[in-house]
């Protein structure tokens, strides 16, 4: 009999690691559009895994939906934990960016939402309309699995999703841009700045664009936000022509969108990431904090 219980036991384990390794590629997607932090989205998935399997799967009647929830309440916590950081990080928080696969560049909603731009738009939001959005909008949950996951009303949460909405909608990038002309903005620019051609750069930039540096206090960058297309173009032409070293500024796929990746020596050094609106680049996202660069070095599985 304590035989047969050990092996019932035993399948009960294997169904619960089973079910989450499907599922795990998920749930880090939903803690990352939550947290914007890939460390911090693993350690989520660590906790949501200690949870998921002390859990009664005789009791669960929706596997996926159960973890996306136990995914949202540790992210719900760890991102208000994130926030009292970033109030003691120095300069500018960008998120982490992601080196993906093609295949999430093809799945062009899931590209959107973690695209460093809407990530940004995100980080105006608070905990719980963050939360929500992700979970509607993103992942398309009923508004009653969203209720449990965030503890709130049906009512509350219709309120908080449609007051979300309206709040990144007169936020996110204007106007459909397409991966191609992406990638033909970073080329353009890429040539500017190899060149030092001043005006072929200012041709691409929005007036008022914006460059935004992380360097986490462990690598220079702009500690607040440069604003203007000439001031930014003249920053970066000058920015690059002082350094001595072999460089290199090569296009490559972060959070689903072109990018582009800058290496001294060989050693990846910046990510710089951009925001594309009416046809020009109208964001610079440089991140070069050593610590957010780890994810550069293997593609990341993101799910819908």
């Amino acid at each position: 009999m304590e035989e047969t219980a050990g092996r019932g036991a035993g399948a009960s384990v294997d169904i619960a690691t089973e079910t989450f390794v499907a599922h795990r590629n998920l749930l880090f997607t939903v803690a990352y559009e939550m947290l914007g932090s890939a460390a911090d989205a693993e350690d989520v998935l660590q906790e949501t895994w200690l949870r998921w399997s002390a859990v009664d799967l005789a009791t669960v009647r929706e596997r996926r939906a159960y973890l996306v929830r136990i995914t949202t309440r540790q992210a719900l916590g760890r991102l208000r934990t994130l926030g009292r950081r970033k109030e003691s990080y120095v300069g500018t928080w960008l998120p982490e960016p992601l080196l993906t696969a093609p295949d999430v560049a093809e799945d062009a909603e899931l590209a959107d939402s973690v695209s460093m731009a809407m990530l940004l738009v995100l980080e105006t939001l608070t905990p719980t309309e963050r939360a929500v959005f992700v979970l509607r909008e993103v992942f398309d949950l009923g508004y009653d699995e969203i209720a449990e996951a965030v503890d709130k009303s049906l009512a509350a949460v219709r309120q908080i999703a449609h007051r979300a909405r309206s709040h990144v909608a007169a936020r996110r990038p204007r106007g459909t841009v397409s991966p191609a002309e992406t990638r033909s903005a970073l080329d353009a620019f890429r040539r500017a700045v190899e060149t030092g051609d001043l005006q072929s750069l200012l041709d691409i930039l929005a007036p008022d664009v914006v460059l935004l540096g992380d360097g986490g206090g462990v690598k220079k960058a702009v500690l607040r936000p440069i604003v203007g297309a000439d001031k930014v173009a003249r920053l970066l032409v000058g920015s690059l022509s002082r350094i001595k070293a072999e460089t290199s500024l090569r296009l490559t796929e972060v959070n689903g969108r072109p990018a582009l990746a800058f290496r001294i020596d060989g050693e990846l050094d910046t990510v710089v990431a951009v925001r594309m609106d009416d046809g020009l680049i109208s964001g610079f996202y440089a991140v070069r904090n050593p610590e957010k660069l780890s994810h550069m070095e293997r593609e990341a599985a993101l799910r819908r």
